[in-house]
C-alpha cells in the first residue's frame, strides 16, 4: 500500500460508540460477568472448548466481548457493529447445541471482519464514503467459511481508507487508536482489527494483506498476524488493490488460534503436530533487515534472538543481495497498475452503482490525492504498460528466485527480522519519522521490513517480541518458503513459547 507523502490533519471520531449503546437496558440472561472470569482474556481455542462443552453460554461469553467493545470504544476499531445482531446469532448457537447439533470448529465465536471484506448482513465501506451504505448480496468465501464453521461476525472493523496505507488514520471514518498507547497508530490498513484483538475485544479477526496490512498492525498492536503464501485463502469478495499480492488472514493473541482460523479456511483439519525448536535453522540477513533501526527496535530484537539461541534455535547469517532494487522495482508499480482494474471491477460485479471515478472523487483528500497523482492516467506517477510488463514479467519473477535460491542454499526453515524499523508512531506523524537523529520516509520506516515478503508471495508471521521502555510493542516477523505454511504456524508455536508473552494493554 502506498501512504500519503505529505503529512494531514485527522479526524477522531467514537465510530463504535453509537452502535454500543443499544447494550444499554438489556437485560442479561446470565449472571454478570465479573472480572475474576475474564472471558475476554480467553483464546479463540480456550473459549471455542467452553461454549461447544456447554460450560460456558454463547450469548454470556458475545456479552464478555460486547462489554469489552464499549469499554474500549473510543480505540475506534469499529465501523459497524450491531450488538443486538451478535446477541441474537449467539442465542441462535446456543439453541442448536441444546438441540443436539454437533458444535463446528469456532462454534459461538464472535470474529470481527475488517471493513473491506463483503458481508451479507453488514454494510462493506472499504472505508471510503461513497460505500458507506453498500451492502453485498453474498458473503466473501472467507466469511462464510467461519461462518460454516460455527463463527459469529462481530461487526466490521475500521481501515485505512482503501487499505491504501499503514496507519488507519481515516479522515472519513475516525482514526483508530493503539490500545498500548492511543496518540498512537495502531497500523495498517487492518488496523481495527488489530486494536480489537489487542484490546480483548475478540480473541480472532480477519484482516488483510497487500503490503502489510496484516503484519504491521500485528507487530504495531502487539498481536500473531499470519500472511499465508498468496493465493491460500481466497480473496473473492475483499475490496481489491492487486491479484497478484492481495491475502486475507487472521489477526489473534496466539499462534494456535492462528492454527484453528487456517484449517478451516484452508478446509485442512489434519492436526498441527509440535516440533522444538532445538536445533532449527534461522536465517539473518543483517545487510537489509536489520540496517538503521530504531534503537529500542535494535534492544528488543536482539533480546528475543538471544532467547530463541537459549532454547536452540540456530542464527544463520548470509547475504541476500538486490532486494531493495527489485521491491523499488515491482512493489509500487504492480500495486498502483492493478488497482484502478482490479477496484473498477469489484464495484460493477459487487453491484455497488458506482464507477472507479465516482468512488475516487468521493473518498477522503489524502486518498483522493494518491489516486490522483500515482494511479490514475495522467498523474505524475502514473504506471505506463511498459512500466508495469517489465515489473510482472521480469522484476518479479528475480524476486521470487532470489528467495527461493535463499531458501535452498541456506536450509533455513525461516528468515527473522524485526518487522518495523520503529515503534508504533504518533498519529499525524506520516512524513517523516526520526531514527538515530536522521529524518527517514515514514513509507521506509514502517514498510521497507514487510515489503519484500508479500511482494513475493511468502508466508509471513509477526510475533510479538517484547516492549520498548516506554512499553510499546516491538515484533519478529518470520518468513518462510511459499507453500510453507503449516510448517510455519509449528515453528511459529515454538518461536511463541520461547520468547514469552506480552502484557495486555492497559486500556
Amino acid at each position: 500500500m502506498v501512504d500519503d507523502a505529505a503529512r494531514r490533519g485527522f479526524v477522531i471520531k467514537a465510530a463504535a460508540a453509537a452502535g454500543l449503546s443499544a447494550l444499554r437496558g438489556v437485560s442479561l440472561a446470565d449472571a454478570p460477568v465479573t472480572a475474576h472470569e475474564q472471558l475476554a482474556d480467553l483464546t479463540a481455542v480456550e473459549a471455542v472448548g467452553r461454549m461447544s462443552r456447554g460450560e460456558l453460554t454463547c450469548e454470556r461469553y458475545a456479552r464478555a466481548l460486547l462489554e469489552r467493545c464499549r469499554m474500549a470504544s473510543a480505540l475506534n476499531a469499529f465501523i459497524t457493529l450491531d450488538p443486538s445482531r451478535v446477541l441474537e446469532d449467539a442465542r441462535a448457537r446456543d439453541l442448536e447445541r441444546r438441540a443436539g447439533a454437533s458444535p463446528g470448529p469456532l462454534f459461538g465465536l464472535p470474529i470481527p471482519v475488517k471493513d473491506s471484506v463483503n458481508t451479507r448482513d453488514y454494510p462493506t465501506s472499504g472505508g471510503t464514503p461513497a460505500l458507506k451504505n453498500f451492502r453485498p448480496k453474498d458473503d466473501a468465501p472467507v466469511v462464510a467459511a467461519l461462518r460454516s464453521a460455527g463463527a459469529i461476525v462481530l461487526g466490521k472493523t475500521n481501515l485505512h481508507e482503501l487499505s491504501y496505507g499503514w496507519t488507519s488514520n481515516n479522515l472519513a471514518y475516525g482514526a483508530v487508536h493503539n490500545p498500548y498507547d492511543p496518540a498512537r497508530i495502531p497500523g495498517g490498513s487492518s488496523g481495527g482489527t488489530g486494536a480489537a484483538i489487542a484490546a480483548r475485544m475478540a480473541p480472532l479477526g480477519i484482516a488483510e494483506d497487500t503490503e502489510g496490512s496484516i503484519r504491521v498492525p500485528a507487530a504495531f498492536c502487539g498481536i500473531q498476524g499470519f500472511r499465508p503464501t498468496t493465493g491460500r485463502y481466497s480473496t473473492r469478495g475483499c475490496v481489491p488493490i492487486s491479484p497478484l499480492f492481495d491475502q486475507v488472514g487472521p489477526h489473534a493473541r496466539s499462534v494456535a488460534d492462528l492454527k484453528l482460523f487456517d484449517s478451516v479456511v484452508a478446509g485442512d483439519s489434519r492436526p498441527f503436530e509440535s516440533a522444538p525448536l532445538h536445533g532449527v535453522r534461522l536465517g539473518l540477513v543483517r545487510d537489509y533487515w536489520f540496517e538503521d533501526l530504531d534503537p529500542e527496535v535494535e534492544r528488543v530484537t536482539a533480546l528475543a534472538l538471544k532467547r530463541l539461541e537459549q532454547a536452540g534455535a540456530m542464527l544463520v547469517e548470509a547475504p541476500l543481495t538486490g532486494i531493495a532494487r527489485l521491491v523499488a522495482l515491482t512493489t509500487e508499480q504492480v500495486q498502483n497498475h492493478d488497482v484502478r482494474i482490479a477496484l473498477a471491477r469489484y464495484l460493477a460485479d459487487y453491484g455497488t452503482g458506482l464507477t472507479l471515478d465516482e468512488l475516487i472523487e468521493r473518498a477522503s483528500p489524502d486518498i483522493r490525492a494518491i489516486f490522483h497523482s500515482d494511479v490514475l492516467p495522467g498523474g505524475t506517477n502514473f504506471v505506463s504498460e511498459s512500466v508495469y510488463a517489465a515489473a510482472r514479467d521480469r522484476y518479479l519473477p528475480e524476486l521470487r528466485a532470489s528467495f527461493r535460491d535463499y531458501f535452498a542454499s541456506t536450509g533455513v526453515a525461516a528468515m527473522i527480522f524485526p518487522a518495523t524499523r520503529v515503534p508504533p508512531p504518533r498519529i499525524g506523524d506520516e512524513t517523516t519519522l526520526d531514527i538515530r537523529g536522521h529524518a527517514v520516509p515514514f513509507e521506509d520506516a514502517v514498510a521497507r521490513n514487510i515489503a519484500s515478503g508479500s511482494t513475493a508471495g511468502l508466508p509471513g508471521l509477526v510475533l510479538p517480541a517484547g516492549l520498548t521502555t516506554g512499553g510499546l510493542p516491538v515484533a519478529l516477523e518470520l518468513d518462510a518458503p511459499a507453500g510453507s505454511d503449516r510448517a510455519l504456524l509449528t515453528l511459529g508455536a515454538a518461536v511463541e513459547q520461547a520468547l514469552g508473552p506480552l502484557p495486555a494493554p492497559r486500556s
